[in-house]
């Protein structure tokens, strides 16, 4: 089988000629910044996008009783772990009070644009946040925490769950 062994040198000459300008970006020390400014909230906001359709009626049902969950003062303060672009936005109850983390920065972009698409909420802040470091949170300050496809990205599951319930209002 000569052919076949040729036609594996080829497709891998093809290969390396197309990964080409990732190794090249990456020697350069490009490569991870772009893939966190552009490519991944570029790509994330695409697939969010499907997804989004797929998952409305869920994400409806799910959602449905956080109003249940006011606190004291009658206000609904939400904390959102992984916020992204900022897709559940449409299904959280008019006058919550929202604030937003997640550990890439640069989907302020597309988070801005749905904030301005949900003015029914209230945006308290923005913090650049682990789910495992939610320190700048005060402990019992929020009645709600939503984790939407984040903690399969979390450094430790545990450590984020034990952040959501110091952050919760007891």
């Amino acid at each position: 089988m000569p052919g076949a062994g040729a036609s594996v040198l080829l497709l891998r000459a093809c290969l390396t000629l197309l990964a080409w300008p990732i190794y090249l970006l990456s020697f350069l020390g490009m490569w991870e910044p772009f893939c966190r400014k552009v490519f991944f909230p570029f790509i994330l906001e695409k697939i969010g996008a499907a997804h989004e359709k797929k998952a409305k009626k869920h994400k409806q049902e799910l959602f449905r009783n956080l109003p249940d969950f006011k606190g004291p003062s009658g206000e609904l303060r939400l904390l959102e772990i992984g916020t992204g672009g900022g897709s559940n936005f449409q299904f959280y109850p008019a006058g919550c009070k929202v604030t937003c983390t997640d550990i890439n920065p640069h989907f302020q972009e597309s988070l801005t644009k749905n904030m301005k698409k949900n003015q029914h909420l209230h945006y308290e802040q923005f913090l650049v946040a682990a789910g495992e470091d939610l320190h700048q949170v005060p402990g019992g300050s929020v009645d709600v925490v939503v984790c939407t496809l984040v903690l399969c990205s979390v450094q430790s599951v545990g450590s984020t769950l034990r952040e959501v319930l110091r952050v919760l209002r007891p």
